[in-house]
Order: C-alpha cells, then sequence, then structure tokens
C-alpha cells in the first residue's frame, strides 16, 4: 500500500487493497486434508521495515471470511504471532475448514513467507509467521445484555496524531502522522513523546481510552470492515503497559512484540463511523504484558472486546 504524502482518501484506499488477498493455487505440497483455499497479498512498508502485525491480521480475518457460507460473519478470532514477517516477500494464507455446522463455521488460517536467505543465496522452506483460528455465525436472535461506555470528550475536539506530532522530525513520527489509514484521536494524554504525566499514579494510569475510524470514508463490504477492525485494534493495545509503568514510544531500549491477540465481535460495525478504544493492562510480569481493550460505537454500545499479550523489555542501562 502506497499512497501521497497527506491525502487521507489515498491511504483510507490502499488500506481497503491491502486487506484483500486475492485468490491463488493451493499449493499441494503444503496442503492439508481440510484445506479448502489459499490466498495471498502484500504488505505496507512500515518505519524499521517490519510488516505490522494488525495488517496480517486483517488479512487474515479476510482471507478465512472468503471460505464461509454466505450469512456468516466472523464472532471471534485468536492469533499466534510466530515470527516477523518481512516486507520483501508476499504472505500466503492457507485456510483450513476444521467445521461447518447448522450455524457456525470454524476456519484455521495459517499466513507463510519463504524462509530466511542462507549465505549461499539459497532460501530455507516456508515459515510461518501467524497462526489464526476464527468463528463464524449465521446472524440470530437471544439473550440480550452489555456494559455500556464510559463518559469521555467527543472526538471532534481531540487533536489528530498529526496536530499531536507537528513539527516532530523523525520518520516513525512522519508515518504516524501521514500514512497511517487509521484516524486516532486519545483521551488520555498521548504518549508518543513523552510519559504520562500522571503515571506516578497507578489509579490515575488504570484506563487509557481512544477514538478511533478511518482516516477517510470508504465503500467496503461488511468483510472488510471485519479485516479493519482487527487491524486498527493493533495500534495501540501496548500503550496501557507503557502508562502504567511510566514509560513512553520514544523510552530508549524499549522492546516489544505481540505474542497473541484475540478479538470478540459483540456487534457489526461501520468503520467509517467513530469507536471508542478503552483499555487496561491487569498484569504485567516475566518480560510479558497483557491488555484488554472494549470498542464501543458513538451510541455507547459494546461492539467488540480485544486481549491482547505481547512480550515488553526495556535493555539495561537504557
Amino acid at each position: 500500500m502506497s499512497a501521497p504524502l497527506h491525502d487521507p482518501a489515498a491511504v483510507a484506499a490502499g488500506l481497503i487493497e491491502l486487506l484483500d488477498p486475492r485468490a491463488i493455487e493451493i499449493a499441494p505440497d503444503f496442503a492439508t486434508p481440510a484445506t479448502v483455499a489459499a490466498f495471498q497479498a502484500d504488505s505496507s512498508p512500515q518505519p524499521g521495515g517490519h510488516v505490522f502485525g494488525g495488517q496480517v491480521m486483517g488479512q487474515a480475518v479476510t482471507a478465512v471470511g472468503r471460505t464461509v457460507p454466505e450469512g456468516r460473519r466472523i464472532h471471534s478470532m485468536y492469533s499466534y504471532f510466530l515470527a516477523p514477517g518481512d516486507p520483501a516477500h508476499p504472505i500466503r494464507f492457507q485456510v483450513d475448514a476444521l467445521r461447518d455446522g447448522n450455524s457456525f463455521s470454524v476456519r484455521r488460517v495459517l499466513a507463510t513467507q519463504p524462509g530466511r536467505t542462507r549465505a549461499d543465496g539459497t532460501t530455507e522452506g516456508e515459515r510461518t509467521i501467524l497462526a489464526m483460528t476464527a468463528s463464524f455465525q449465521e446472524q440470530q436472535e437471544g439473550l440480550e445484555h452489555q456494559e455500556r461506555a464510559p463518559e469521555a470528550p467527543d472526538p471532534e475536539g481531540l487533536p489528530t496524531t498529526a496536530q499531536v506530532l507537528e513539527g516532530i522530525d523523525h520518520p516513525v513520527a512522519r508515518y504516524w502522522a501521514t500514512q497511517r489509514p487509521i484516524d486516532i484521536r486519545h483521551v488520555t494524554d498521548p504518549i508518543y513523546l513523552r510519559p504520562d504525566p500522571t503515571s506516578e499514579s497507578p489509579e490515575a494510569t488504570e484506563t487509557q481510552m481512544v477514538w478511533m475510524r478511518m482516516i477517510a470514508p470508504v465503500r467496503a463490504e461488511p468483510l472488510l470492515h471485519d479485516a479493519i477492525l482487527a487491524f486498527a485494534s493493533d495500534y495501540t493495545p501496548f500503550e496501557p503497559i507503557l502508562r502504567r509503568q511510566g514509560l513512553s514510544w520514544m523510552t530508549p531500549g524499549l522492546r516489544m512484540a505481540t505474542i497473541d491477540h484475540a478479538i470478540w465481535w459483540h456487534r457489526h460495525v461501520d468503520t467509517n463511523e467513530w469507536l471508542l478504544y478503552v483499555q487496561r493492562s491487569p498484569s504485567a510480569s516475566g518480560g510479558r504484558g497483557l491488555t484488554h481493550g472494549q470498542l464501543f460505537d458513538r451510541s455507547g454500545d459494546l461492539v467488540a472486546t480485544v486481549t491482547q499479550e505481547g512480550m515488553i523489555r526495556v535493555k539495561d542501562g537504557s
């Protein structure tokens, strides 16, 4: 996905193209008896030369969604991040059908890339960078209750990422300000550049809230809006951990990587509309941190729940 700087419509359109893998032939030497489809997708350039985990999750959601009976929407998914992705190589998605019941379908997808290049120029075999299991359900009636969104200021009155990072001459800051396809506006103080000033008080930093939506309106099928939600949900889960620890994205020696990420869709939304992402970190230990998030729509309805665990470390002496 590439787009001119400061062109939100082009950036948003690029995300739709990015999250829609193209169907390819199933490789016989890699297929299982349950394999029903295979897809391939490219990666969006990122600062530091890595593949954004939310991108791979979003592409995997679309891939599995292309294989279920019509009328079934994703209601849950669980992903393990097994290896960093290489943006120089396309990503292949192999989809296995685990179950098709009267109202539920379960799929497994493996995202793979060629292995590392050896000194003699040859490459190792395929390596799996992500493994996801996802469940889909027909729309049905049933019992209803939900938590409601907490009080939060309207997003229109909050600064954009570009405004927060204005004047910062750094490649990551420029990318966040101009090339991210999701408009992220912090209710709690942003910690891009400096720690939360209230980090001395655990109670004050217990909860983080951000508003999110597409950076510009897009026309897309419902499946792609589900994929966009998965993509966007991966932007800020580390921040509640950093906030509680008195750290920022710019802390020297900081190293982070997602281990696993789960989403439950309670209601399906149009990601052109604002979503309030309420996050907290109940635990950090053993070099890992856990975060729990809830996504609410503008009317206050709970639309999704997100849980993520990541590796998070600060090098000694930094």
